[in-house]
């Protein structure tokens, strides 16, 4: 399961995903929009995604799920205007072991964050606002 959508972002939706019996152990990741950033105070992220943001996630899910280790992936990202506290990323993992799902989860957010073309926009407090991971 991956996907890039527009709608709030369910955890349990995730992790039902990733759900199989052989699972000893289950990672999950939320990224969620925070009050600040660098020291500055932020009220919103807008988030906009290249057309082929899904397709390039979809990839990414299933290099990590390629690992003989990992039973399952699901990974989504929002896009659109988020408020503090809002999720912008989830990303779920089975494995037998925990060791195996923490590692398997981090390369998930990892490869995600480094290799999506989704954009931030950040509104600060004294009105400025910057985009960030723009190429």
């Amino acid at each position: 399961m991956s996907a890039v959508v527009d709608e709030t972002l369910d955890l349990a939706a995730h992790e039902a995903a990733v759900a199989d019996p052989r699972a000893g152990a289950v990672v999950s990741f939320q990224g969620v929009v925070r009050d600040h950033d660098h020291g500055r105070g932020v009220t919103l992220l807008e988030y906009e995604g290249h057309p082929t943001a899904a397709a390039i996630l979809r990839e990414v899910a299933e290099e990590i799920a390629a690992d003989p280790a990992v039973y399952a992936v699901a990974v989504s990202h929002r896009i659109g205007t988020l408020e503090i506290g809002d999720v912008a990323l989830v990303a779920s993992v089975s494995t037998a072991h925990r060791a195996a799902a923490f590692a398997a989860c981090a390369r998930l957010v990892d490869e995600a964050k480094a290799r999506l073309p989704i954009w931030k926009r950040q509104v600060f407090r004294d009105g400025t606002e910057e985009w960030v991971n723009c190429p």
